[in-house]
């Protein structure tokens, strides 16, 4: 065995039932947050600009407002 698992183990013995359960909860909790993070294989990031910009003008509306006349009135 690994020194630092020995270590560990040895620590552990020594703390009393709810202090190994709170060391367990750590440990659990690493360990979730290790598989939260975005793994090296996968795609980066993308801003919001980058993926609306296959969005921007697909769909149909007035042209531009400021150089319609209807609109200007009243």
């Amino acid at each position: 065995m690994q020194p630092i698992q020995q270590q560990v183990i040895e620590t552990l013995q020594t703390l009393s039932p709810a202090e190994q359960q709170e060391v367990l909860d750590f440990a659990e909790f690493l360990k979730s947050k290790r598989q939260r993070l975005p793994s090296a294989n996968m795609e980066p990031a993308q801003s919001f600009l980058e993926t609306a910009q296959a969005y921007i003008g697909a769909g149909s509306g007035p042209g531009d407002l400021s150089t319609n006349s209807e609109y200007m009135e009243g």
